[in-house]
This record gives structure tokens, sequence and C-alpha cells, in this order.
């Protein structure tokens, strides 16, 4: 009888090690080299909720969508962050972040120029039409 209940331990032992030793860190590895589902569910709850109100409609989007860069960014957002390209404003692409601390949605003050359909170019922060009043710098606490 004791064999039995040791038993069952030991199998219950070794299930707990192979969760810890082998499947955590995997998911941990394919979070890092895939959307972070979490980000991205928070990115696209609260960015066009906060494009809505500042009266920015899909109608005048070409693009918008959810992305996640391979470096790092601001430390106070989400790394995944939503991307739009406006169709009255098609050489600029606009970055918006969710704050980790309050959900609050903020533009970046970056923008990536567009060179072709298929190439961007350098980050500016020059005034444009759809700059926010509030924004806040892309690589700024990295």
């Amino acid at each position: 009888m004791k064999k039995t209940k040791r038993h069952a331990f030991l199998k219950g032992l070794g299930l707990a090690v192979l969760i810890l030793l082998v499947l955590i860190p995997m998911g941990f590895m394919v979070m890092l080299h895939m959307d972070n589902p979490y980000q991205k569910y928070i990115v696209e709850k609260y960015v066009p909720i906060h494009l809505e109100k500042v009266g920015e409609s899909p109608s005048g989007m070409i693009e918008s969508m959810y992305v996640q860069p391979n470096y790092i960014i601001n430390r106070d957002y989400y790394q995944g962050h939503y991307y739009v390209v406006y169709k009255d404003e098609p050489e600029y692409g606009y970055y918006y972040g969710v704050q980790k601390r309050g959900k609050k949605v903020v533009q970046f003050c970056e923008k990536e120029t567009i060179v072709s359909e298929f190439e961007t170019g350098d980050m500016v922060t020059t005034k444009t039409k759809h700059s926010e009043k509030m924004c806040d710098g892309y690589f700024k606490n990295r």
C-alpha cells in the first residue's frame, strides 16, 4: 500500500517537472517569436475606440493593424502596438500604443515615412494632419 502512494507521488512529481522544464519554456519561446495574444487583445480592444473618440473612422484609413516589433520600444507601453495609414496622408504610418498602467492609448510622436508599397523610410516627428496634441516618444524609456 505504501508503494502505490509513493509511486503516485513520484508520477505526479515527474509530470510537474516535465511541465516546468519543457512546456513553460516552450510557451515562452513561442510568445517571443510570435504575437503575444494578451497584448494583441488589449491593443485591438482599446486603440479603435480611441481612434473613434478622436474622430478617425476606418473608412478614412488605407491600413490599420496590430504590429509587434522585434526590438524594444518605450517600456511604459505594451510591446505590441497599432499601425495606421490614412487615405489623405498615405506618406506616413502612425503608431499608437497602450500604456501598461491605466490602458490609456497614446499616439507615438514618431511617424514612419512610406517610400513605396513595400518600403518604409525614416521615422520623423514633424506635425502632420493626423498628429495628436499629446504624444509620447516611441524610443523613450527603453
